[in-house]
Formats: C-alpha cells, sequence, structure tokens
C-alpha cells in the first residue's frame, strides 16, 4: 500500500478529446516528483483531477492507499492534500499572517471560524505551525503585511506557506517557481528538500527546465493526454525523445 498519492488509468475528457487518457501516476513520501510537457498536453486536467477540483471520468485517486475519486477538494484537504495553483490565490483583505493561519484551520474544517477571528479546537497547534510556515519560507518579517502589498514572488510564497501550514502528508505545486528571483528560488529548494526529508510527497508541474533538474528525483513527461516517459531526471531529461516530446530542439 503507498503511503503517498497514487494515480491509476485516470481518464478526464472535454467534448469528446481526452485530455487525459489512462495516466498512471505515483508520488511517493520522501521524493519530489514532477510532471512535465509543453502546454496543453493535460497536466493541469491531470493536476486538477488528483487534487480534487475536478473527477475523472474514469480511473481512481488514492491517497495512502485510501480511495479518494469521489471527495472534493475540501475533503482530501482534511486527508492531508494541499495544493498551490498556477494563477496565485492569495486573499488580499487579509494580512500575509492571516492567509497563513487559513491555511493552518482548513485541514480542520475551521476556515470560516479563522476567516472571522473565531476561536477553534486547536487554537495553539494552529498558531505553530502558522509560525513554522512563515519562518520556512522567510515571511516572518512581513508578516503583518497586507497580501495586496507583496511582489509577485512573494506571494507565491506565501500562498506556498498558506498549503504548508495545513501539516500536508502530500503537497501539490503548480509553476512554483514562476515569478521567484535567485534568492526565492534558493529559498525554495532548500524548503522542498527539507520536507521531503521530513517524509512529504511532492508533485510539481514546472516549466523551468533547469528547477526540475535540480530538485525532482522522478520525472514524469506528457505529451497528447498520456505518459510518454518516466524516470530519474538525469535520464529523463536528457533523452531526446523528451525534448521533442516537450518541444525543445
Amino acid at each position: 500500500m503507498s503511503a503517498g498519492l497514487t494515480a491509476r488509468g485516470v481518464v478526464r475528457g472535454f467534448g469528446g478529446i481526452r485530455a487525459v487518457d489512462g495516466v498512471d501516476l505515483a508520488v511517493p513520501p520522501g521524493r519530489i516528483t514532477a510532471l512535465v510537457g509543453p502546454n496543453g498536453v493535460g497536466k493541469s486536467t491531470l493536476f486538477d483531477c488528483l487534487a480534487g477540483a475536478t473527477r475523472p471520468d474514469a480511473g481512481r485517486v488514492l491517497l495512502a492507499g485510501r480511495d479518494i475519486t469521489a471527495l472534493p477538494d475540501h475533503a482530501r484537504a482534511r486527508l492531508g492534500l494541499a495544493r498551490t495553483f498556477q494563477q496565485v490565490a492569495v486573499f488580499p483583505g487579509l494580512t500575509v499572517e492571516q492567509n497563513v493561519r487559513v491555511g493552518a484551520e482548513q485541514r480542520r474544517g475551521g476556515t470560516a471560524r479563522a476567516l472571522l477571528g473565531l476561536p477553534a479546537p486547536g487554537r495553539a497547534a494552529a498558531r505553530a505551525a502558522t509560525d513554522r510556515a512563515l519562518r520556512l519560507l522567510d515571511l516572518d518579517p512581513v508578516r503583518d503585511w497586507p497580501a495586496d502589498r507583496l511582489p509577485p514572488g512573494t506571494l507565491r510564497l506565501l500562498e506556498l506557506a498558506r498549503a504548508l501550514a495545513a501539516a500536508p502528508r502530500v503537497l501539490l505545486l503548480d509553476e512554483p517557481g514562476a515569478g521567484l528571483d535567485l534568492a526565492q528560488t534558493a529559498r525554495l529548494a532548500a524548503v522542498l528538500r527539507a520536507l521531503t526529508a521530513e517524509g512529504m510527497a511532492l508533485l510539481l508541474v514546472e516549466h523551468d527546465v533547469e528547477l526540475v533538474a535540480r530538485l525532482a528525483d522522478t520525472v514524469y513527461v506528457m505529451a497528447a493526454g498520456r505518459m510518454v516517459a518516466r524516470g530519474p531526471a538525469r535520464e529523463v531529461l536528457a533523452d531526446r525523445r523528451v525534448a521533442a516530446a516537450w518541444g525543445e530542439p
């Protein structure tokens, strides 16, 4: 039984076209798995099937061996699955700390209480999770800033901090390196490696080949809705067939 996240034969179509066509994927604990490929090949659709934003037409999604295919995203969050988005999604009217606190409350179903500032069971634990996430992403100096005052790269780190505050077992990252400067990218890499050392399972969808090569243990390559390659990052990224599928010369 896998302790991470697994997709088995996942199919999702739109208007008679299979955006995801019988895909198998494994995201084991303690490893960084990358999903790559050109735009329009089904990566985002598969990501949404894994996260619970959309339900596959066929196949199964398993979390620690439990079938979660029919569960919505909020139910998956309570079981230990968290995600970030390609287009950063934060609460602009809240401070940095309040945004991260929402993540700490979300897994227990206390998001509304967090937004309203109401007490909830485990408040001390939520505060500790919030403080840790802020420190990890070097956001403590701006914890009292309104989120809408942050530059794009810092906003992306804020979204990641909110996801981490939920203490997930599996973390899905959609373009985590987009908009980050060199220092922030280095911080991201260090944090993700530290998380896998703690046993977290990470899946990232990323277009930055250098970041994928630097971080990923295993790489899956999608083309036309199917997996066309899988293996250790260095081997897969050096394969000319993969470069062709990715649209590289």
